[in-house]
């Protein structure tokens, strides 16, 4: 009895810190901090400029975000702390709370809200291949015998592998440990393409020391919905984040900062990525939603 009245207690214990873990709103007004997940390399998205700096079309919208819900917990200012995360490593670090809102380049689909929450589809990526301007490449269905770069930890490494198994095209994978590892792997010759999203790929090309060597090729791979990270069984925290992203959406901020870091010249070279956006990332600002990558796929 008494193995089992401690039994009780330890899991109260346990379900007591995972629900103060949850109230991301509180623990940022008790500590007077909030820590935004950040990425190296994730194209306009999200990327450093050096010396602990980050920036990126995910990264204002988060502190847009970030100070509006200042306001509303009546706090006169916090520390914003940026955590850079990877592929790999970005849903452990929510999940166990180092990181309270990550502001990368994440897929939100079904297998990851079993884990984790996602705000509102703020970007609709399309997943495809870059290669050197020369190489003579136009589609993944001519990388027979290639070698094609991926990042570990991304959905592409699943999209690369289905496409491969449908095609019969037989290509050797190597992996990046982040996406600029991926991009080097191309640049340097080691591999024939990259495989990723479109902006991360146009992000990088624009950002390397011959744009021009570079081109982005063939069939659109899969169509992915891209959100803002949080912890899940969080209901506060992720309605206060979707009211201000569905706000932002509305007034045409949103709109406004995809064109400046999409349409207009970036840092840290002043290299313009001169993606428009698609009529699927138009259609998730009219209508907010936080569908999973699976409905899009039904479409």
């Amino acid at each position: 009895m008494k193995q089992w009245f401690q039994l009780g207690v330890v899991t109260l214990a346990l379900a007591a810190v995972s629900m103060a873990q949850a109230d991301t709103l509180k623990k940022i007004k008790d500590s007077g901090s909030v820590t935004m997940g950040v990425r190296e390399s994730s194209g306009a998205l999200s990327y450093t400029l050096g010396d602990g700096k980050y920036t990126g079309y995910h990264v204002e919208i988060c502190d847009a975000v970030l100070k509006t819900l200042r306001k509303q917990l009546g706090m006169t200012d916090f520390a914003v702390r940026y955590q850079p995360v990877t592929s790999q490593n970005r849903i452990p670090l929510v999940q166990n709370g180092n990181v309270d809102i990550e502001c990368g380049s994440t897929t939100n689909n079904l297998t990851r809200q079993k884990d984790v929450a996602f705000a509102v589809t703020t970007y609709v990526e399309e997943v495809r291949i870059a290669v050197k301007a020369k190489s003579g490449i136009t589609s993944i269905n001519q990388l027979n015998g290639k070698t094609v770069a991926t990042t570990t930890g991304t959905t592409s490494v699943q999209t690369l592998r289905k496409h491969e198994r449908a095609t019969g095209v037989d290509f050797k994978e190597i992996f990046g440990k982040d996406h600029a590892d991926s991009f080097l792997l191309l640049e340097s010759g080691r591999a024939d393409a990259f495989v990723m999203d479109g902006s991360i790929l146009a992000g990088n090309i624009a950002k390397s020391k011959a744009p021009s060597d570079f081109r982005i090729v063939g069939e659109v791979l899969s169509v992915e919905p891209i959100a803002i990270m949080m912890r899940k069984d969080d209901p506060a925290f992720k309605k206060a984040v979707d009211d201000v992203l569905k706000a932002m959406m509305k007034s045409g901020e949103i709109a406004k900062l995809y064109d400046k870091w999409f349409m207009q010249p970036i840092p840290p070279t002043n290299s313009r990525i001169g993606l428009a956006a698609s009529e699927a990332t138009k259609a998730a600002w009219a209508a907010p939603n936080d569908n999973p990558m699976e409905s899009y796929a039904k479409k």
